[in-house]
């Protein structure tokens, strides 16, 4: 079962290269992984969400890498 939902409201626990927290959109969520020797494969067990920022880009991190957005 996944920690978050679409459209929930999110930032980035990890140093993603930001000098302050940035609000992101869960856009994605990957629960069943691809087969092995994919993209996902990078990531540890758990489920893996696409947020989406405020400038437009998106990226993928793993869900302990994520918090709700306060």
């Amino acid at each position: 079962m996944s920690k978050f939902t679409y459209n929930d409201i999110v930032s980035v626990r990890v140093n993603d290269g930001a000098d302050s927290p940035r609000k992101a959109w869960v856009v994605g969520i990957f629960e069943k992984r691809p087969q092995q020797g994919t993209y996902f494969d990078k990531f540890p067990p758990g489920v893996v969400y696409t947020v989406e920022f405020e400038d437009g880009s998106s990226t993928q991190f793993h869900e302990d890498d994520l918090q709700l957005w306060d």
